[in-house]
């Protein structure tokens, strides 16, 4: 009975304090609804400065990955390990337009209450966060982000400096999209490719 309780309690605290409710709205905070709505305006003024500013032959090595109608259906990630990496898109001061980061692992994992979870394991910008379904091509993803190698996992509620808002996509076989637009922080428009 002991190692089935530690089981349990090793889950709930391994799982993000908010579980995710069957409509995203009811648990964002009002501005995160807001960015949300946005996105499609945080898409074009992302690709615009970046293609402004010369990174055009970077954006189209890229393909679907930058593609804002590149969604697929089945949005849905199968539980596991992910390589993931994040291109930042745009500036919001003077900051560069385009950046695109190495390699670092993900993981989704499925909950006993049936949430899907996403967690970026490794690097120094961490989001870890609940997918929520909201439509054939797309989940919803509430989250927020640790920052350094010494935090531990940020939760989504506590820090609205940290928390964000985003969709998560499938752009091709195991490959799939985080797009988090206006980010607090560094740039106008995230995405986290996840790869299998």
């Amino acid at each position: 009975m002991r190692a089935a309780t530690a089981v349990v309690l090793s889950l709930l605290a391994a799982s993000p304090a908010l579980a995710a409710s069957g409509d995203w709205r009811a648990d964002a905070r009002r501005d995160d609804i807001r960015r949300l709505e946005r996105l499609d305006e945080a898409w074009d003024a992302a690709l615009s400065q970046a293609r402004g500013e010369g990174h055009g032959r970077e954006l189209r090595a890229l393909g679907a990955l930058v593609d804002p109608r590149a969604a697929l259906a089945r949005p849905q990630p199968t539980p596991g390990g992910y390589r993931c990496r994040t291109v930042k898109l745009g500036s919001p001061g003077s900051g560069p337009s385009y950046v695109a980061y190495g390699w670092f692992r993900c993981r989704v994992a499925l909950t006993p209450g049936g949430d899907l979870v996403l967690e970026k394991t490794t690097g120094s910008q961490r989001q870890a966060g609940n997918l929520y379904p909201e439509a054939s091509r797309r989940l919803v993803f509430l989250g927020a982000v640790a920052w350094g190698t010494g935090e531990g996992r940020a939760r989504y509620g506590r820090d609205a400096d940290r928390d964000q808002v985003g969709v998560f996509e499938r752009i091709g076989a195991g490959r799939y999209r985080l797009v988090l637009p206006w980010p607090r922080q560094e740039s106008k428009l995230d995405i986290l490719e996840l790869r299998r």
